[in-house]
């Protein structure tokens, strides 16, 4: 109980350094513009990674292992809705801007009396 007790107060230590050295980046204009946005970056990814492993136990071990996968898959699906929904926006965006405001008025009154969306 005390080897899992030090081990969330690690994990607790180093999310919280992270948090705060973020922080600091951006009070103390230590970088600027598009570095700052990767420095930003960085310590986001690197904060998911030590929350995923202190707190979530997705380590190395084999009792874990499920754990990974699952978690991996998650993230594929994650990455194919949000990917598959920008492109579907994308296309809407793109098709209704070739219109002109009464023609975009036309095919909205259209749908609306025909019943489509």
């Amino acid at each position: 109980m005390a080897k899992q007790i030090v081990r969330y107060g690690v994990g607790f230590g180093l999310a919280v350094a992270t948090t705060l050295l973020a922080y600091w980046f951006v009070v103390g204009h230590v970088f600027t513009g598009g570095w700052l946005v990767a420095a930003i970056m960085l310590l986001a990814v690197l904060q998911l990674a030590i929350q995923m492993v202190f707190f979530l136990h997705l380590g190395s071990g084999r009792e874990a292992r499920w754990n990974v996968v699952s978690f991996f898959f998650m993230t594929l699906i994650l990455v194919v809705i949000v990917a598959g929904s920008l492109w579907i926006m994308y296309n809407l965006n793109y098709n209704m801007m070739t219109m002109n405001q009464s023609q975009k008025d036309g095919y909205m009154k259209q749908q609306s009396n025909s019943g489509g969306f």
